[in-house]
């Protein structure tokens, strides 16, 4: 019996599917996580922050875009990211009281996707609401369907 909630048998259910898996060449470095661009990752580890953060208080149509991406002189990468959702009441939701919700996503999120490229990351973060669907389309274009609104 596998249980997630306390770890038991995921050892054995991991090694078990590693036996099942044929054996075969590496289709990418051994350095490199992900075939998705950086900017890619970057939104998808902020939406993550804030779902985390938020749970059920936000649909989860709520999307994340990367707006730039500028490596800088100092070696440090200047990220600025729009979080898109439906409506203002989210949005005010998204931001906190005084700005403190989305200080502390930005702290989480910065501090993991700084991990990636290893070099400091100055983030910036802006939070808007868009007409019902709007959100959704970038998650459309990556494949996710959602159900017809």
């Amino acid at each position: 019996m596998v249980s997630a909630l306390s770890g038991d048998g995921v050892d054995d259910l991991r090694h078990t599917l590693a036996a099942m898996v044929p054996a075969g060449p590496f289709h990418y470095p051994e350095d490199q996580m992900s075939d998705a661009p950086m900017r890619h990752l970057a939104a998808e580890i902020t939406r993550e922050k804030i779902f985390r953060q938020l749970h059920q208080e936000l649909p989860y149509q709520s999307t994340v875009e990367t707006d730039s991406w500028t490596e800088r002189k100092d070696k440090s990468i200047r990220i600025e990211q729009t979080i898109f959702v439906e409506r203002e009441s989210q949005r005010k939701i998204v931001l906190g009281k005084a700005g403190a919700t989305i200080k502390s996503i930005g702290a989480d999120s910065r501090k993991e996707i700084a991990e990636i490229p290893a070099c400091p990351c100055i983030c910036f973060f802006l939070s808007r609401y868009a007409k019902t669907g709007a959100t959704t389309q970038p998650l459309r274009e990556m494949g996710l369907e959602f159900p017809k609104e």
